[in-house]
């Protein structure tokens, strides 16, 4: 997030981190990085550095609680994977010293703490094509770890998020929408291809029903296994921001290796979708679903739409998210592919 979070100080911060993590800060610098949650480079008196990341619970007071728990469930999830596994490739969150892997850091606010990694960051996009194989196995790994963490991961319901609130949003393109500078660009916007999101959704619905069989055969998934969340260590390369784990689909993971992503954000790859899916079937003795794909495809675009309309209009300003927000929304729509 590129605007400091709403409400939230960084002496607060570093209360929270002394609280709970016993840190004996000395400095904490807010790095205008990734999305969804914000994050900080905080330096102790001794010279060790640390990652913290708030992650926000949303608008709705009488929805926090279930989100926090979810997160929390899928950081265990991760300190699963990594502590009872044994994968390395997974960074979890450093436990706070009560064993709680988050913590309740303001109302709307959950904090974490990890380790600063030594190594090079991704950027968001496809994978490079040299890079498959690697993200294929390393996937792979992750996978058969499924009976350690079966009975502590959320498990995917496959229901869109944001749905009902994208439908409240169709409903009301006939009317101003208030919220802020970028609330009426946003609803033109949409009532412009008002019949795309429409198109979309339904063949959400049909593709849902196709994947559902294949349940049995659902792993652990991470959810957003692009370069962004990867970090090159000269040990090798670890699998960052656990927020998103679940029981799920394989196809959930694999679609991010594939042309249907690149294809997604309008970038091109010299990638081989068949040669990918079929390392991955090797390595992990299952198939791969073409409808599962499909689905992860369209639930991205979607679940993005919806949430940067729900942004656009509740109350906002002039900042560099709200701004960013409506660009991501006008490449969706205005460039995507049905």
């Amino acid at each position: 997030m590129r605007d400091e979070p709403t409400g939230l100080t960084g002496d607060e911060l570093i209360a929270a981190l002394t609280d709970g993590w016993a840190l004996a800060v000395s400095s904490a610098e807010y790095l205008p990085v990734g999305a969804g949650s914000y994050h900080w480079s905080v330096t102790e008196c001794n010279g060790t550095v640390w990652f913290a990341k708030a992650d926000d619970l949303g608008a709705d007071e009488a929805a926090r609680q279930d989100v926090f728990d979810r997160l929390r469930r899928s950081f265990a999830t991760a300190l699963a994977l990594h502590r009872d596994a044994g994968l390395e490739v997974v960074v979890p969150p450093m436990p706070a010293t009560d064993g709680a892997v988050l913590r309740r850091l303001t109302p709307r606010y959950a904090l974490s703490a990890f380790p600063m990694l030594d190594g090079t960051a991704g950027d968001f996009g496809p994978h490079r094509r040299a890079d498959l194989a690697e993200m294929v196995y390393l996937l792979a790994e992750v996978h058969r770890a499924t009976p350690v963490v079966a009975h502590l991961a959320p498990r995917a319901d496959l229901r869109l998020p944001g749905r009902n609130r994208l439908h409240e949003a169709l409903c009301e393109i006939s009317r101003p929408w208030t919220g802020g500078p970028h609330a009426e660009p946003a609803r033109h916007l949409l009532a412009r291809h008002a019949g795309r999101v429409q198109r979309w959704l339904a063949d959400f619905d049909r593709l849902v029903g196709a994947v559902r069989a294949t349940a049995p055969g659902w792993v652990v998934t991470h959810g957003e296994p692009h370069p962004g969340n990867v970090i090159r260590t000269p040990r090798g390369p670890r699998l960052l921001d656990w927020a998103t784990v679940q029981i799920a689909p394989p196809e959930r993971d694999l679609w991010l290796l594939t042309t249907a992503f690149a294809s997604l954000i309008g970038v091109g790859q010299a990638g081989d979708d068949d040669e990918v899916l079929a390392r991955y079937a090797q390595a992990t003795g299952r198939s791969v679903h073409p409808a599962g794909i499909a689905l992860f495809r369209r639930w991205w675009a979607l679940a993005d739409v919806a949430a940067f309309i729900d942004d656009l209009r509740r109350p906002h300003g002039d900042g560099e998210d709200p701004a960013a927000a409506l660009a991501c929304l006008t490449g969706y729509l205005e460039t995507a592919t049905d």
